[in-house]
């Protein structure tokens, strides 16, 4: 197996003690770059993992990102805080600063699942997607797209022929180009990771900033592929909202995503 800074994900989200307690030196990486800026769940990961270094339990429940301004490839430093620790949750927030000014700011709630219990109710089943071998290779034109191994349902892939029109749904399947394995903290970024759905029906014509998401994590994945979908159901004045679903190989529900973000359409 390789050593986990081989991996780019991990290599990317690497942190550093800074010059004082609750302060962590980051590297903000090129490698996950969308027309020059880097991807929103990237961004929430790094800092996140940050969190994770100082906080009690070890995974991420859910997390809440607000972009205040555009982050930069390049350092930075993530201020971290926890606010509480109890016996089955932690919360705590997470500040992203470059340039002396605050570029994005995280609030979350951590848990271990190892060590959940309770009563379960499950009434949700994975997106009817077809198996790989019969789904559309896709990839992002971006230092994003060389990260992942994406396969699409051809049955809402029009848009990569150039025939958009179709509902605001986009499905299919995603992993790690490396093969890394998916983990809780991976989830925040896979989250984030899809081409949006509006491209479905607008075609790849613009690109997509996110103003606000939120990720639910619901349980440690398996390995392997991950089952994704997302919808977009409003879109009005250029601001849209997308839901997602993650599903892991074993067909369990490992991450729920909500986020508001800005379609800039491309003129021509």
């Amino acid at each position: 197996m390789k050593e986990t800074t081989a991996y780019a994900f991990d290599a990317d989200t690497r942190i550093d003690s800074g010059a004082a307690p609750g302060q962590w030196r980051v590297g903000v990486s090129a490698r996950w770059n969308i027309m020059g800026v880097p991807d929103g769940g990237y961004v929430m990961a790094l800092a996140v993992n940050a969190l994770r270094a100082q906080i009690a339990h070890p995974h991420p429940l859910t997390v809440t990102g607000h972009y205040l301004e555009r982050t930069e490839p390049g350092p930075g430093v993530v201020v971290a805080e926890t606010l509480r620790t109890g016996r089955s949750l932690s919360s705590g927030m997470a500040r992203l600063i470059q340039e002396g000014r605050e570029r994005a700011r995280f609030l979350t709630a951590f848990t271990d699942f190892g060590a959940a219990q309770g009563p379960t109710l499950i009434e949700a089943e994975p997106p009817a997607i077809p198996p790989l071998d019969a789904c559309t290779r896709a990839r992002m034109p971006s230092e994003l797209g060389e990260q992942l191994t994406l396969r699409l349902d051809p049955a809402c892939a029009g848009w990569l022929r150039g025939e958009p029109g179709g509902p605001a749904d986009v499905r299919g399947w995603i992993r790690f180009a490396d093969g890394r394995e998916p983990d809780p903290l991976s989830l925040l970024f896979f989250a984030d990771a899809f081409p949006p759905a509006v491209f479905a029906s607008f075609g790849a014509t613009g690109w997509v900033p996110t103003i606000e998401l939120t990720v639910h994590v619901r349980a440690v994945p398996a390995p392997g592929w991950l089952r994704c979908r997302f919808r977009t159901r409003m879109l009005e004045r250029g601001l849209m909202d997308e839901g997602g679903e993650i599903w892991d190989s074993a067909g369990r529900l490992v991450a729920m995503s909500r986020q508001m973000a800005k379609l800039r359409l491309t003129d021509g």
